[in-house]
């Protein structure tokens, strides 16, 4: 058996149990490749095309019995315990750059690095941005690839979780990036002194009826960092509501705030229907990220 034809089989069988994707991947062959080529020690972007005019291809190794017995343990893993494949290979990659993961910190897929990487909010920073804060960090992956974007800037990372800023240590350390990124233990915004120029936040803003319907894939993740209903509400906007109201205290004069809400544009504008907010072209289209100033926050609580 070829390595292709063993992605194959795996991606027929991982589509037959009806496992959830979006952790990485978005469709069966794709997990099924991540996991066959982690499994067997091959770089994720092993070339699989034009596998029939290249007998020497990667898609055309063969695969000892031992080695095929070795992705069936992983596939059936993946499949039984509903976890996501990257909570099994601790390894997530955005942007193109390695993370290290696991359960204790959700899995990295934010539409804000593309933005941080594609230059998507350089227009709104200025010769005066000096710090960066990146609230909600998780593993940290945000903070490393905006410390990356922009090597003259100094990066603050925090996060409620203990258990999350462990995580975001191995990554800032794997990057060599500690003398860039402090990680601070902060409830929002309770935890962080000064002012920053530019804030990025992915933060927990699932709404409650969504948190009820999640596939085990998504319930394996900390609900802390999905969950926004955590202070009694339903759209899942109470910490984004506490955030808004926060921030500019921690703003510089032109600071902006960077803000991902996912499928819940519409609860969005519903909780702050006077905020003037700039929604931002990404992958998934222009209702995922927002873009707001200083002024704008100020105007809105006013």
């Amino acid at each position: 058996m070829s390595i292709l034809e063993l992605i194959e089989a795996g991606a027929q069988q991982l589509s037959d149990a009806g496992v959830v994707f979006g952790h990485g991947t978005t469709n069966a062959f794709d997990e099924a490749a991540w996991l066959v080529l982690w499994q067997l020690g091959l770089p994720l972007d092993s070339a699989l095309d034009g596998a029939q005019d290249d007998p020497e291809s990667v898609a055309n190794r063969a695969v000892t019995p031992e080695q095929q017995a070795q992705v069936a343990a992983l596939l059936t893993t993946r499949i039984t315990s509903r976890k996501p494949a990257a909570y099994l290979t601790h390894e997530a990659w955005l942007q193109g750059v390695a993370f290290y993961v696991d359960e204790r910190a959700i899995v990295p897929r934010s539409l804000i690095a593309e933005l941080l990487v594609a230059g998507g909010i350089d227009y709104w920073l200025t010769e005066s941005t000096r710090r960066v804060l990146d609230l909600c960090t998780g593993n940290a992956s945000l903070a490393v690839l905006a410390a990356m974007t922009y090597p003259e800037l100094s990066v603050d990372a925090t996060d409620i979780s203990p258990d999350a800023l462990a995580v975001a240590r191995i990554n800032v350390h794997k990057h060599g990036l500690q003398e860039r990124i402090r990680l601070l233990h902060s409830d929002a915004l309770a935890g962080v002194h000064g002012r920053y120029d530019l804030i990025l936040c992915n933060p927990p803003y699932v709404n409650a009826q969504s948190m009820a319907e999640l596939p085990p894939e998504y319930r394996a993740e900390p609900a802390l960092a999905l969950d926004g209903n955590a202070h009694g509400g339903s759209d899942g906007m109470d910490f984004i509501r506490r955030l808004l109201q926060e921030a500019p205290a921690h703003m510089s004069e032109h600071a902006v705030l960077v803000l991902e809400v996912g499928n819940e544009r519409a609860h969005f504008e519903a909780a702050f229907p006077e905020l003037e907010a700039v929604w931002l072209d990404t992958s998934a289209g222009e209702d995922q990220v927002l873009l707001a100033t200083r002024e704008a926050l100020l105007q809105n609580s006013n």
